[in-house]
């Protein structure tokens, strides 16, 4: 199986194949508008504007499944995205990422990436807290944590990293251009 096998849902209910992007390197993010994280939006928007004539794509996938915190239709989300940060890049309907309903594509990156753990800066600790009172031991397992994960695909299609929402948008950043 490949990432290039899946087909995801566009905000409009269309099938839209991950095929389409072949040959490009993919950040996937699953993501929320009324997160602690959302303000990403504005770096992943400026990482595009940089870097999508190199063959950067970023795949937003909304998330309600972390303390409700991406209410509202497909176009709401949309709406506040690109009203706000100025989003241009795409951006598809709400899907889980956990569970039995998970979006197939998220059952696929789970089965193949590894939690490692949240950075050590005041948010990582922060999320660690919130998480712990919730599921003492959300460590174990690799289902994603939080919206804002990013996973890093190459230009076969390979998955080369998985970034929790608390690593430093510089480090990704880094990464996508040692790709590109």
């Amino acid at each position: 199986m490949s990432i290039y096998d899946f087909k995801v849902k566009a905000m409009d209910g269309s099938e839209v194949s991950l095929g389409e992007y072949k040959g490009k390197v993919l950040l996937i993010v699953n993501t929320a508008t009324g997160c602690g994280f959302t303000p990403q939006y504005e770096d992943l928007q400026e990482l595009y504007d940089e870097h999508q004539k190199d063959g950067l794509e970023i795949l937003d996938f909304p998330c309600n499944q972390f303390a409700n915190q991406a209410p509202g239709t497909d176009e709401e989300i949309h709406t506040f995205c690109t009203g706000r940060f100025g989003m241009t890049f795409p951006q598809f309907s709400k899907i889980d990422v956990n569970g039995e309903n998970a979006d197939p594509l998220y059952k696929w990156i789970v089965e193949n990436t590894v939690f490692e753990g949240f950075d050590k800066n005041p948010m990582g600790l922060m999320l660690s807290a919130v998480l712990k009172k919730f599921n003492k031991n959300y460590k174990e397992g690799n289902d994603i944590k939080w919206n804002f994960t990013k996973i890093l695909i190459d230009r076969e299609g390979n998955i080369t990293a998985r970034f929790e929402p608390t690593t430093n948008m510089k480090k990704v950043k880094a990464k996508i251009e040692e790709l590109l």
